[in-house]
């Protein structure tokens, strides 16, 4: 619902559809009377993977528009991550946010380990924005498990991805931990 909220703040003209896994619609209506929860959008239900929960809702995108596709579980996207990514997809086709990486790393094969320069790697985020024809063609693929997200899709497809600056508030909600960080960052009247 804070996710909603987020989108509706930067564009109130939005059309949203949910993906959601069948067992969990009636569960989602549920928590839509229990909240008072009134902003418009479509189920649609999820299939195996997250890359054919996505091309069942591509399915109802009308072909030139602009597509956000978005977890969730980020409801701390700001105004300024949705406004870079859907300026840049405006002019190059595509953009998803990055933040760098403020830890070192290492990488880890044949049981040994060595350090890599943190400075060539991006933590991506999403909303992931496309121009609907092109995101809807690089869905025409055939599924494979190297598909991690909705760029990786397009990029497979022979397109270059372009990068924004995300917000590192932007987090993905995934361990009871990061359900703290993420509340107490909320404004308190929500």
């Amino acid at each position: 619902m804070q996710t909603f909220e987020a989108f509706s703040a930067f564009y109130g003209k939005a059309s949203f559809l949910l993906v959601l896994p069948g067992i969990e619609i009636g569960r989602w209506k549920h928590l839509c009377v229990d909240y008072s929860f009134t902003t418009a959008h479509q189920i649609v239900e999820g299939g195996p993977s997250r890359y054919h929960s996505v091309k069942n809702a591509l399915a109802l995108i009308p072909d030139k528009s602009m597509v956000c596709i978005h977890d969730a579980v980020r409801p701390l996207v700001s105004k300024e991550t949705i406004a870079n990514c859907f300026r840049t997809a405006r002019i190059h086709g595509n953009a998803i946010p990055v933040v760098p990486l403020s830890e070192s790393m290492r990488q880890v094969e044949n049981g040994h380990s060595h350090t890599v320069d943190r400075e060539k790697f991006r933590i991506v985020q999403t909303p992931q924005v496309f121009q609907s024809q092109l995101i809807k063609r690089a869905y025409l693929q055939t599924y494979h498990e190297g598909f991690a997200d909705d760029a990786s899709v397009l990029e497979s497809d022979g397109q270059a991805i372009h990068i924004v600056s995300g917000n590192v508030e932007n987090i993905k909600i995934t361990h009871p931990g990061d359900l703290a960080y993420a509340e107490a960052l909320l404004p308190q009247n929500q």
